[in-house]
């Protein structure tokens, strides 16, 4: 029976805030997730990267449930592209940590590659099964991102291993599973799919008015939000360049986009809002814009419950939890037929899917949803039933429960044991690959 379960997320830990560079829907799985196994009595550790001097090694956040903080590099922000070479010091950490306070975990989840490279260096050790939340692929993120994709080439390697050694692998949705397919070879029959969820308690309807009274927005105006990551990926242009072809076409048309690393829309912490500024200067729509910046989760209800629309349009999206937030707030959504948004949008019933990188076909979906108040309604209440029915987490936490099981019975069935830890064995050269990166 399952009851101590580890939860590796090396760059994204489930205590930050969300909005920056390499914070959202990870730190938001990896916080909901582990919740939510605490609350079913499980004891959950959450082992990610100390990024700070002022961390403790042990929070001990909710009854079952602490985040251990992991020395693994200097105390400090880090790019998760240059992470890679600190891996092995996190792996030795975490058999010190369990070492030195006796643990026996059943069964550990890694979530990213690079967490499925310690949690695959720790079942070598000590025999704890492991399963696997990839959150993005690297070849998938190569395909579109080309020369931005900065991760190193070993990345591919480790997925391929990963794929290999874990007990499970966790697909977020049939496109995550059909390119684990088709970029890894992967075992179908060892692909689950569980999806990510959305928190009822923290994301809910609120009155439309009151929402724009509170963040002071004229309740006259036809208002489209963008919300997210300010990276380039998530096509926060594309949603700009859509809005100036209908500058002219739709009345107090309004743009609001909330999200970068700071607090307010500072350029110079986060560039990519000087660039999407001067798109949306050259699209004619400069004054129709608003950037937000950065915003807390407890407010975040009220930019939903305000817009008309949600807008998303990433080039790709392994998941994207902002739509079922949306959706929870019965707000539709307008979002691109991709990875985990064409699976959680109904189109047609929750809302509208169009490709990516396409301004004329955004613009035409907008045109068509904003002119049709009772088509609007209508996805407003099926969008909040839609993720009451499929996508809390509770339910997703259940699913992974599952997992862990079938991983653990399969491996006992395999190997006779769940937990037999090594307690000589040291780290060595065959898992200090990546120095060379540090």
């Amino acid at each position: 029976m399952i009851k101590r379960i580890a939860l590796i997320s090396e760059h994204a830990s489930p205590l930050a805030t969300l909005g920056g560079v390499d914070s959202g829907g990870q730190n938001v799985y990896v916080a909901e997730v582990s919740k939510q196994l605490a609350k079913q009595g499980f004891l959950v550790d959450v082992f990610t990267r100390k990024d700070d001097e002022a961390l403790e090694e042990i929070h001990e956040w909710l009854p079952g449930l602490r985040v251990i903080h992991v020395d693994a590099g200097p105390p400090e922000m880090v790019e998760k592209e240059k992470l890679l070479g600190y891996m092995d010091d996190f792996a030795s950490y975490m058999l010190d940590f369990i070492r030195r306070n006796n643990l026996e975990y059943d069964v550990i989840h890694a979530n990213f590659f690079m967490s499925a490279y310690v949690a695959d260096i720790l079942y070598r050790w000590s025999h704890i099964p492991y399963v696997v939340t990839f959150h993005a692929l690297g070849l998938v993120r190569l395909a579109h991102q080309k020369e931005m994709d900065h991760f190193p080439v070993e990345r591919f390697t480790i997925e391929r291993n990963a794929i290999m050694n874990a007990a499970c692998i966790v697909a977020e949705c049939p496109q995550d599973r059909d390119d684990m397919v088709k970029y890894y070879d992967a075992d179908p029959q060892k692909i689950q799919i569980v999806p990510c969820g959305c928190n009822l308690k923290s994301f809910y309807p609120v009155d439309k008015n009151e929402a724009r009274e509170k963040l002071g927005i004229d309740k006259k105006e036809k208002v489209l939000l963008q919300l997210g990551r300010m990276v380039p990926r998530k096509g926060v242009d594309n949603v700009i360049s859509a809005a100036g072809l209908l500058k002219d076409k739709i009345d107090n048309l309004r743009l609001v986009i909330v999200g970068g690393n700071s607090d307010d829309p500072n350029e110079q912490v986060t560039p990519e809002i000087g660039r999407l500024k001067s798109i949306a200067q050259k699209s004619g729509i400069a004054d129709r814009v608003i950037f937000t910046g950065r915003k807390q989760r407890d407010e975040l209800k009220y930019y939903y419950s305000a817009a008309d629309l949600f807008i998303t349009t990433p080039w790709y999206e392994p998941f994207g939890i902002t739509p079922l937030e949306s959706m929870a707030c019965g707000t539709p959504v307008i979002g691109a037929r991709v990875g985990g948004i064409q699976y959680t949008i109904k189109h047609g019933e929750t809302g509208l899917l169009v490709p990516p990188k396409n301004p004329q076909a955004l613009a035409s979906a907008i045109k068509k949803a904003v002119g049709d108040p009772e088509m609007l309604h209508s996805m407003k209440n099926k969008s909040v039933k839609h993720v009451k029915k499929y996508f809390t987490w509770k339910i997703v936490a259940s699913g992974l429960v599952n997992i862990y099981c079938l991983a653990a019975e399969a491996h006992k069935k395999r190997t006779g044991t769940i937990f037999s830890l090594n307690r000589d064995l040291q780290l060595d050269a065959p898992y200090s690959l990546f120095t060379k990166f540090l």
